[in-house]
This record gives C-alpha cells, sequence and structure tokens, in this order.
C-alpha cells in the first residue's frame, strides 16, 4: 500500500541571492523526495520563494521599480539554481501568488472572528532586519539588543495582534510529549526554552499601510497588510490545498497532511517554526496529530564563522554560488558533497577543496573505477554480455550477503533522514567489491581457458553491484546513475523500487555498453 509523503523547504526571501546554504537545504530535500518515491511512496515536494516585506518594498523603491518587478527578476536567481542542482520538485510556492493570498485572508478572518486577532497600540523596539517587535526577553545580558537584531529602531503605533499566549500552554506539553515534532531531538531543548519566553506574548501580525503597503491585506482592515512571517508559513497549508477550490491547481490536502516534514535551518526553528506556526496551526483547528515535524540542519561554515548572506565578502559570495559551483564542479558532484560532508542537524565546515577530494576518492576511483572495469572486461572477455556460471567460492558468498545488509543499512539511515550514513554504507559496499575484484584478478583468470567459469562469475557479481548501486545512489545523483544504467543497457532498473531491490537484478545473458567515464576527474590545480 503506497503512503503519501509531503515535504517541504523553507520558502526562501527574495531580498538576495541563493547560496550553499540555500542548496543544501534543497538537495536535501530533493534526495529525501527521491527516496521516498524510490520506497514507492506518493511523495510530494514543495519549495519556492516569500515575496513580500518591509525589505523587499525598500530595495524596489531604492532600485525605482515595482516591488512585483523587483521579487519576478529576483525569484529567477532561485530558480535557475535549482534548475542547475537538478532539483524535482513537485510544487512551486511564491507568496503573491492570489490563491495563496486568499488563503491567508480566509485564515486571518476567520481567527478574527473567533476573537483570536485583537487591535491594540503598543510602544516599543522594532527589529529592521528581523522584521518583528522585540520585548525585553530578547535583550543580552548586557541588556542590549544583540547583532542579530541588527538595526533596532523605537516606534510607537498601532496594530493587530493574534492571541499567541493562549496557545502556550498547549504547545508546552504538546512537544514535551512529542517524540516526531523536533528532527534531530537534541534541538528540542531550544524550543522548551523558546517557549518560556514566550508565555506571556502576543504576536504582532500587521503593519500599518502608511509604512508598509507590499504584503497582503487584511480583510477586516484595508489600512493594513500582513506580516511576512503570518503569511509566509502559511505556504506550506495554502499550496498543498487547504480550504481551496477542487479547480485551483492544488493537490488533494488530505492526502498530503499530515504525512509531512517541514525542512528548515536552525536559525528559524525559533521562535517562526516551532513557536508560531504551530500555535497558528492549533488556532486554526489543527490537531496535535496534524502537526508538522520539523526537520532541522545546521549551517554550513567558513573558517568556523556562519555563512551569513549579510556578512560574506564577495569573493565568499562567488565561492558559495550555487550556479557558480554547478559551473565549476558538474551538478552530480555539488550534490554528492553537500548531502556526504554533512550529518542531518550538525554544522560542517564548506571546503571546496574536500569538495574535490570526495569525488575524485569515492566517486571517480571508487565507484567509476568499478564501473569500467565491470563492463569493460565483459565486453572485453565475454562478448559485452554476462554468463550463466555455477562457480562460488567463498568471496562471491561474502560479497552477495554483503548487498542485503547495504540495502538495508542505506533503507534505515535514509529513513532517519540520514543521508551521509547511507552514503557511508553504499561507499562502504562498493569498496569491498573493488578489493572482491583485485583478490579474483579477473584479468587473470582471462589467461585460463580452465577458468572461465570463475571469470564468468566475477564479471557478473561486478555488473550486479553496479546495478545495485546506481539504484541506491540515484536519489543523490541522478544524472549520473542513469549514464550507469544506460551503459548496463538496464532501462528496467529505473522502475526499481528499494524494497524489490536485491541480488540478481541483471539477468543472464545481459548486453552491455562499452564504458565511458561517468566520473571524469576533477584536477585541483585546474580549478585553483
Amino acid at each position: 500500500m503506497k503512503s503519501s509523503f509531503y515535504i517541504t523547504t523553507a520558502i526562501d526571501y527574495t531580498n538576495g541571492s541563493p547560496h550553499v546554504g540555500h542548496a543544501y537545504e534543497k538537495v536535501l530535500a530533493d534526495v529525501i523526495n527521491r527516496y521516498r518515491k524510490l520506497r514507492g511512496d506518493e511523495s510530494y515536494f514543495l519549495t519556492g520563494v516569500d515575496q513580500h516585506g518591509q525589505k523587499v518594498q525598500q530595495t524596489a523603491e531604492k532600485e525605482g521599480i515595482h516591488p512585483g518587478t523587483y521579487v519576478r527578476k529576483t525569484t529567477k536567481r532561485f530558480t535557475n539554481a535549482w534548475e542547475k542542482l537538478e532539483l524535482q520538485y513537485d510544487g512551486w510556492a511564491e507568496t503573491t501568488d492570489e490563491r495563496h493570498k486568499k488563503c491567508v485572508a480566509d485564515i486571518l478572518q476567520k481567527l478574527y472572528d473567533e476573537g483570536q486577532i485583537y487591535k491594540k497600540q503598543y510602544k516599543g523596539f522594532y527589529s529592521i532586519k528581523q522584521e518583528q517587535f522585540l520585548t525585553d526577553k530578547e535583550r543580552g545580558e548586557d541588556g542590549e539588543f544583540g547583532s542579530e537584531w541588527g538595526q533596532v529602531e523605537e516606534r510607537d503605533e498601532e496594530n493587530y495582534y493574534f492571541k499567541l499566549s493562549d496557545h502556550v500552554a498547549w504547545l508546552r506539553d504538546y512537544v514535551e510529549k512529542s517524540d516526531h515534532f523536533i528532527i534531530p531531538a537534541f534541538r528540542k531543548t531550544d524550543v522548551i526554552n523558546a517557549i518560556e519566553r514566550a508565555e506571556d506574548s502576543d504576536l504582532c501580525i500587521s503593519r500599518p499601510k502608511e509604512r508598509l503597503r507590499w504584503g497582503i491585506e487584511m480583510p477586516f482592515d484595508p489600512d493594513f497588510v500582513t506580516f511576512v512571517w503570518f503569511d509566509a508559513l502559511i505556504n506550506y497549508i495554502s499550496f498543498a490545498g487547504y480550504n481551496a477550490a477542487p479547480d485551483a491547481g492544488f493537490p488533494e490536502f488530505e492526502k498530503l497532511w499530515p504525512a509531512n516534514i517541514h525542512i528548515i535551518g536552525k536559525d528559524i526553528l525559533v521562535p517562526s517554526h516551532s513557536i508560531y506556526w504551530p500555535c497558528m496551526l492549533h488556532a486554526i483547528g489543527f490537531t496535535d496529530e496534524q502537526m508538522p515535524s520539523l526537520l532541522v540542519h545546521g549551517f554550513w561554515n567558513l573558517k568556523n564563522g556562519k555563512v551569513s548572506k549579510s556578512e560574506m565578502t564577495p569573493e565568499q559570495a562567488a565561492m558559495l554560488d550555487p550556479v557558480n559551483l554547478v559551473e565549476k564542479f558538474g551538478a552530480d558532484c555539488v550534490r554528492y558533497y553537500l548531502v556526504r560532508d554533512i550529518h542531518t542537524g550538525r554544522d560542517s565546515d564548506f571546503d571546496p577543496e574536500r569538495l574535490v577530494m570526495l569525488f575524485n576518492t569515492e566517486l571517480a576511483n571508487n565507484l567509476g573505477n568499478l564501473c569500467n572495469r565491470g563492463l569493460s572486461m565483459t565486453k572485453r572477455f565475454l562478448g559485452g554480455a554476462t554468463g550463466q556460471s555455477d562457480y562460488d567460492d567463498e568471496l562471491s558468498q561474502e560479497l552477495r550477503a554483503e548487498s542485503a545488509t547495504t540495502i538495508a543499512t542505506y533503507k534505515d539511515a535514509m529513513d532517519r533522514y540520514c543521508v551521509s550514513e547511507a552514503l557511508e554504507a553504499v561507499i562502504k559496499y562498493i569498496t569491498l567489491c573493488n578489493q572482491y575484484t583485485d583478490k579474483q584478478a579477473p584479468w587473470s583468470l582471462a589467461k585460463d581457458e580452465t577458468k572461465m567459469a570463475e571469470l564468468t562469475t566475477v564479471l557478473g557479481h561486478l555488473t550486479e553491484v553496479v546495478a545495485i548501486v546506481s539504484v541506491l545512489l540515484k536519489p543523490i545523483i541522478p544524472s549520473a546513475c542513469e549514464r550507469i544504467q544506460a551503459q548496463l543497457k538496464a532501462n528496467f532498473l529505473a522502475d526499481v523500487k528499494i524494497d524489490d531491490l536485491k541480488w540478481g537484478m541483471i539477468p543472464v545473458g545481459q548486453e552491455v555498453a562499452k564504458p565511458k567515464p561517468v566520473f571524469p576527474r576533477i584536477s585541483l590545480e585546474e580549478e585553483a
């Protein structure tokens, strides 16, 4: 029976450009989505862009263009980068979409009618960078607002507020009891601490039009627009078809929700995704069982410092531009590195030299060598087709047995979103097969006519391993695996599901093509 699986990423703010941090999050989501489909699930991957807010309006004004023109231009930067990285998303969210704006307005009206939204005058401090009002709880031990808030100014204005405090007791109880809301679990402490800080606070969810016009208008008061977070978070349900008309062009909401994960960076875990968002859903009427899971990833660092969009030098920004990376190293190389060299939930240091090293060592040398040797010797010594043999030995038995172990380990790791662990298992198996090849020495067996049965078995086993790993690695490096399967002339592997993957995928008499390098080595000198 097929299961539904819904994957979303934090939508990217269009007042900027994509960098490696954005790319990692999207590639991780794409890998999980492709894996869930490999599992046989009806998986749906949504990503997109957040196009409203004061910073967008201010930047557009500086450039002398309409905000709508500005966000259309900047949105192309993101879609171009995701195309280069071969993302295969099923849905695309833009918060200026009229269908999304209607969903936001309907939710605002519902909460207002139910007394969950009220209006009041407030005098306090406002973070321009984060576009939110601050309280004394945001001050550091020195009594000052930290650098993470950017420029802070005092404001005195009337706005609408969401009764966040009405839902804090429920949220605390839910988070403490839930074992799936926050992934990995060690992030739960951050959320519980943040809940304490939100205990007596309501959320300002509007901005007066005299200050901000670029936003979704409050349906009950045309003099105000919606706070960007209250607008942006709703994309997770609006573009999944929540309260949408049947002909709106969205999926059927009940089929997607609540079988889902939101993939976000640790910097937006609190308060937006773990405080505001579940409280909004609870107020709308979502049950505990309908709450999403938050898969929280770490940062890519440069010299042990966070890769910050606002603090990067032009040289760093160019180096960390996903388009530049793909043009230099190729999509397979970049995709592989981004999910291979970071453990989900943890930070890692971005290192172009290590990117090249991992590609050359694990793909070009290890997998590439196995593909080339297996196919070229099958062409040379067996006439280009796998053969029948009853020869068996201890090494061959070990290789076959290890295939089942590798598949099981890979599946367990991927089910836990630990892509790096899954890749470690696959690379270990490829290494074992290369060691098997060296020990069996098929090039020597081919010189002895009495060893034909042994030769046929060894080359058949090499071809089989190449087939298995091409299926396992396809969610991570899809184009490369398609090329491998084409050289195996095994188009049927494209339809194989993970539960059907086992030893014996390649039939006797399977013709193979002449191998061509799938992973040409990258020269560090050339890329220096």
